[in-house]
């Protein structure tokens, strides 16, 4: 076989990157891709990390091409050591994704591409000299983040190279909007649309006292961001009012206020995304028609 070749991403590549980069996408979220213009844009900043991506100092984007084929690929990140960057996040280097082709009888030689990249990619993050090296695998598409476990050989690689999980586990669902609960009015509690911190708002209220709300992103689908995957929204932001949480029902009657939303947009999915020990959301979340699509590990620390 002609031997493996690790070197910096070139534009030819964004096609082979892309479907490398969707392959894993479809493992997490059914029916999403993103096109090859968020990908490459993805490559030189992160607009919707709006607070972390300026403080990012150097990016470094590494193939592992056999035969003119990439086979794997992964991006990374220095964040700059000045008083600008947060504390978290001084002089820190970072995997920001790594994705390879799994183990197959057809494919021999899957892993040994594999490691040759992660030994790339702990090359350039000891060149940098950075104090800590964490690791993530934030593809630019929605619900990928952290390290999925759907994902079982990239798990695999980080491991073998000394990352260790260190953070949080979070379970992301997923529920089609006609299998939400209907809208059913209560006497003397009122529900107002407003635009809200992750999307659009729906507050509950009754005698003039906010029980809680909702929020529901529906932009998740842009046309210059992904080629496919419109249908979808993600909630945003649901709290319901502790003082209340004996009030059977209000987050179902929340849930269906929205999905009547939902459905005029023309959404046929909603996401949603919990920490794994917050079993009372997740019940609840399940119980209104919810089920999970995978749980994603956040937070791996480079411990050798």
């Amino acid at each position: 076989m002609p031997a493996l070749e690790v070197r910096p991403f070139r534009r030819v590549d964004r096609d082979q990157l892309t479907e490398l980069i969707n392959t894993h996408v479809a493992a997490v979220v059914p029916g999403v891709s993103v096109s090859v213009n968020t990908v490459l844009a993805a490559l030189e900043r992160q607009p919707y990390e709006f607070v972390t991506d300026p403080w990012v100092g150097e990016r470094v984007t590494l193939v592992a091409e056999q035969r003119q084929h990439v086979v794997a690929a992964a991006h990374l990140l220095r964040y700059r050591a000045d008083d600008e960057v947060g504390p978290a996040y001084r002089d820190i280097g970072e995997i920001d994704w790594f994705v390879c082709r799994p183990p197959a009888s057809f494919r021999p030689d899957a892993d040994e591409a594999a490691d040759l990249l992660m030994n790339a990619c702990l090359a350039q993050l000891a060149r940098w000299k950075v104090r800590a090296r964490y690791a993530s695998g934030e593809l630019p598409a929605p619900a990928v983040y952290g390290l999925p476990r759907t994902w079982p050989h990239v798990r695999a690689r980080y491991e073998r190279a000394g990352f260790r999980h260190t953070g949080d586990t979070e379970v992301i669902l997923i529920a089609r909007v006609a299998d939400l609960p209907t809208h059913e009015p209560r006497p003397g509690e009122t529900v107002d649309r407003t635009l809200g911190e992750c999307g659009t708002r729906f507050t509950a209220y009754a005698e003039g006292r906010a029980l809680g709300f909702i929020e529901v992103d529906t932009s998740l689908s842009r046309p210059e961001r992904h080629a496919r995957g419109t249908g979808l929204a993600d909630i945003g932001n649901l709290h319901i009012d502790p003082t209340v949480y004996g009030e059977g029902g209000l987050a179902h009657r929340l849930l269906g206020q929205a999905a009547d939303w939902l459905r005029l947009c023309g959404v046929d999915r909603l996401l949603a995304y919990e920490r794994a020990t917050d079993a009372t959301m997740i019940d609840r979340l399940t119980s209104a028609g919810f089920r999970e699509l995978t749980r994603t590990d956040r937070g791996w620390e480079h411990r050798p």
